[in-house]
Formats: structure tokens, C-alpha cells, sequence
């Protein structure tokens, strides 16, 4: 039986009175790109910094690579990367200063570190800036450094929340083929993004969580063959877009229609 790159069990966060996650239980395959999906406030940040060690649980397992993971797994952690939602860079460093600092961080040797850091700021056009604070960086500057980093230790699984928000097309372009090349080398991707077009271009496999619950788990072949459209006048056999399925499953098909700006209609 193959070991899932990632497994939860009854993963669970409240924050007081409020249940953030519950009771989520999802498996995603080694070399899948696995897109996790859901409205604003559905419980996805609060899901990947759980699977990546930024906040403990309140009920419920993580394994990752079939080992137990947690607060203490450091050989563990060493094995993935994270691009947060908040990149969590530090500013006052230059660019090859951060890498530098994040691959001793992951182990890597001096030569090693140095010589990556060159390819990667090469690779993300960043090498003219190398003198530059990271402070001043443009927004989608900063999510390509931070992206360098989640990347420079050559990880086996790649956790990414929204990685292309303001990030200009040639570069997303580049970067999703960055990505392609470390899936096929083997490595797994857990993507979180409002960006439903992306999803379906790139992700395999799709979850959809909805106030803090799994409603959806499975391949977007699926997703198309079980959901059943409820759009007016569609066809029964009608091949649903990725955010017709996505409007259904979380209820939002069959809402009101939004109500108007009265200086805008």
C-alpha cells in the first residue's frame, strides 16, 4: 500500500467559542498536485499552517511522508516547504542575505547554500536586485523570494498559499513550470488559491472545504462526473467549469442574486 504524502485524521482547530477546521480527514497521494479550495473564512490557511507546523491542533492526527508530524518533528520539517500567506519575510536582509540564512536553516552546507542561492535569484529575475532590501521589494517580488525559499532546500512536499497573488504573468508562467519539473521529480504540491483557473490547469486532485467541513475530496474527473449542474436551461450532460462545481458544492448556486449598489446599477 502506498504511503500518502500527506494524512489527516479529524484534524480540528477552535479558536475559543469558534470551530475554524473540524473533523477533516484527507489524503493526498505522493506527486499529486492537490489543489485545497473554499470561501473566505472556509478554514484553508488555518488547515496548511496546521500541516505545516504554524499552529498546534485541537483535535486530530498529521502525517506526513507516513511519519507523525508536529511541533518536535524537525528532521521532518527539513522535508517540506511553505510558502505562507503572509511570506513571513525578513525585511531588513537583502535577498541573497534571506536565502543564505533559510538554507543553513534547512541544513544545507556554505557551497551548497551559495550556490543555490545564485541559481534562484537568477531563476526568479532577482539577481540585479541583490542589494536591495527586501523591505523594498514590490509585493510580487517578495512572493518569488519567498517561493526561492520554500524551494532552495529541494523539498519533498511544497505547501503554497496563494503563491501567484501579484505575481506578474511571465513570472507565474515560470514558476508553474518550476513547479511541473519538482512534481516530476516526484514531489508533492498542496495548493490553496481563490484563483479557481489555476486549479484547473495545474492540480490533479481537488478538496473543497466550506465552513471549516470537507465537503468534496477527489479527482476533478470526479468533481465533473458527480456534481449535477443547476445552472438554468443547462443541458443534462453538460461538462461543468471548475467554479460551476465549485458555486454548487458550497451552496452558493442556489442563493439570491446579490443585491445591487444603488449607485452602480
Amino acid at each position: 500500500m502506498e504511503i500518502a504524502a500527506i494524512q489527516t485524521h479529524g484534524l480540528t482547530r477552535r479558536f475559543g467559542a469558534l470551530t475554524a477546521v473540524e473533523d477533516v480527514t484527507l489524503s493526498v497521494a505522493p506527486g499529486q498536485f492537490f489543489g485545497f479550495l473554499g470561501p473566505n473564512g472556509a478554514g484553508k490557511s488555518t488547515t496548511i499552517k496546521m500541516l505545516t507546523g504554524l499552529l498546534e491542533p485541537t483535535a486530530g492526527t498529521i502525517e506526513i511522508l507516513g511519519q507523525p508530524f508536529g511541533a518536535g518533528a524537525l528532521e521532518l520539517k527539513r522535508q517540506i516547504g511553505v510558502v505562507p500567506e503572509g511570506m513571513a519575510l525578513l525585511g531588513r536582509l537583502t535577498a541573497p542575505e534571506y536565502l543564505h540564512f533559510v538554507g543553513r536553516m534547512y541544513g544545507l552546507d556554505r557551497e551548497t547554500t551559495r550556490q543555490r542561492t545564485e541559481e534562484l535569484l537568477e531563476f526568479m529575475q532577482l539577481a540585479n536586485e541583490s542589494r536591495k532590501l527586501v523591505t523594498d521589494f514590490s509585493h510580487g517580488m517578495q512572493r518569488k523570494l519567498a517561493m526561492a525559499a520554500a524551494v532552495i532546500h529541494g523539498p519533498k512536499v511544497l505547501f503554497l498559499d496563494e503563491p501567484f497573488e501579484g505575481v506578474d504573468a511571465i513570472a507565474a508562467g515560470m514558476l508553474k513550470n518550476m513547479l511541473q519539473g519538482m512534481l516530476n521529480r516526484g514531489a508533492t504540491i498542496f495548493l490553496t488559491t481563490h484563483v479557481l483557473e489555476i486549479v484547473e490547469r495545474l492540480c490533479s486532485h481537488v478538496a473543497i472545504i466550506s465552513k471549516g467541513r470537507l465537503v468534496a475530496d477527489g479527482s476533478l474527473a470526479e468533481l465533473h462526473a458527480g456534481v449535477v449542474s443547476t445552472l438554468p436551461d443547462a443541458a443534462r450532460e453538460q461538462r461543468l467549469t471548475l467554479e460551476e462545481i465549485f458555486l454548487s458544492i458550497v451552496g452558493a448556486g442556489g442563493l439570491e442574486p446579490a443585491q445591487e449598489l444603488s449607485w452602480l446599477a
